[in-house]
């Protein structure tokens, strides 16, 4: 595609973003665009930077917010002096004869600045939808004033800026809440597209063991080698509050697409055990404390391997399964350790140190040398059955 832009000198360019993306990694030069419109999906910074590179400076790029029911109702210009402070390019102002409303679940206009679905209310909508009016009726209402205009419920999430520009936050259906807290999942998406490092992402909530919903993002790399999870997890740390740091991350050579260029997000993997790229390298239990911890560790966080010296939460872990983990070293060695040890000492070799310093009191010296000694070379993912049993004596190995 990247070629017959250029070669037929294709003037105007109309796609959703993740369509629009894919030019970037080709060399060709489109010197006869001259608008380029962007729809359907969130553009980021990284489109706006890649429009200001391969193309001419006449050329003018239109982030918008449109659908079958309502044709365009927002619209945001885009020259190469314009700057885009957000993390997901705004989607602009209202386009004549459509209003904006952003409404909360019983329909009511949410306060300024807050997020609510938007709404489109204006004489030109579609009529509806063919022989479905049970779908017809859940987004089409009458104009509550009782005026000649009806309002379409678009399913997507909207927040005003102070100005009026509206931001597109995604769908209503990606909304979704982690431990008690609302996550706007195309804010951290922006903030994973905002990194050099990164080509395309997307994060989704997933639930793949009961109870255990966590944010897992997918990306694709610029370049490789890819970005470590340490690397990612900073990154992002330092732009969104933790609760909306994904706790895995999967990389992808490139997204799965639906047949009109979106992210088919039901198609995305769920992530494997293997261990995640780290900055630092692998490091096997050398003592049995270590060996049972790791092992407590496996089975949480559902991986193959880990060292003693990687960081829980890099692995994926939160503060759910820290209390899981602290939990299962209770039981399993007999010593009481409070959540903060684990938040204060986030690695296996941590944490070993604080269970062997809350049995010293107990431990005889012959104990005590068991205890730190080396255990006998193990199969990464795997337990030695004699670190771990019943008793406080069996599980020191006495």
């Amino acid at each position: 595609m990247a070629s017959w832009l250029s070669q037929e000198r294709i003037t105007i360019y109309h796609s959703v973003p993740s369509i629009f993306r894919l030019l970037a990694t080709g060399r060709c030069h489109y010197p006869s665009v001259r608008i380029i419109r962007l729809e359907g999906d969130q553009a980021s910074p990284k489109d706006v930077e890649f429009f200001r590179k391969g193309f001419p400076d006449t050329c003018i790029l239109v982030n918008g917010l449109g659908a079958t029911e309502c044709g365009i109702v927002r619209q945001y210009f885009v020259a190469k002096d314009t700057p885009t402070p957000q993390a997901v390019v705004p989607i602009g102002f209202a386009v004549e004869d459509m209003e904006v409303l952003l409404l909360d679940e019983d329909g009511t206009a949410v306060r300024p600045d807050d997020i609510g679905e938007i709404a489109i209310r204006s004489r030109y909508l579609s009529p509806g939808y063919w022989r479905r009016p049970d779908l017809t009726a859940a987004a089409f209402r009458p104009d509550p004033a009782g005026g000649p205009e009806r309002i379409y419920r678009t399913g997507d999430l909207g927040r005003r800026l102070p100005d009026g520009c509206l931001v597109h936050l995604g769908r209503k259906d990606f909304q979704v809440k982690i431990r008690g807290f609302r996550v706007e999942v195309a804010e951290v998406e922006g903030a994973l597209l905002s990194l050099p490092t990164v080509q395309e992402a997307v994060v989704v909530a997933r639930e793949d063991r009961p109870g255990d919903r966590r944010l897992v993002a997918y990306l694709v790399p610029t370049a490789r080698p890819a970005p470590t999870v340490n690397v990612l997890r900073q990154a992002l740390a330092a732009v969104v509050p933790d609760y909306m740091v994904p706790v895995a991350y999967v990389l992808v050579d490139a997204l799965p697409k639906t047949p009109g260029g979106k992210v088919d997000r039901r198609a995305l993997p769920p992530p494997g055990r293997t261990r995640p790229a780290l900055d630092q390298p692998l490091v096997a239990p050398r003592t049995p404390v270590e060996a049972t911890v790791g092992a407590i560790w496996q089975e949480v966080l559902g991986l193959d391997e880990l060292g003693i010296h990687d960081n829980f939460f890099d692995l994926g872990g939160h503060s759910l399964a820290a209390s899981q983990v602290i939990a299962r070293v209770t039981e399993t060695l007999h010593v009481d350790l409070p959540l903060r040890v684990l938040f204060a000492a986030p690695t296996v070799n941590g944490l070993a140190l604080a269970v062997v310093q809350g049995l010293m009191q107990d431990v005889a010296p012959d104990e005590r040398a068991r205890l730190l000694s080396t255990p006998p070379a193990m199969t990464p993912g795997t337990r030695d059955p004699g670190v771990v049993s019943d008793g406080p004596r069996e599980a020191l190995g006495g």
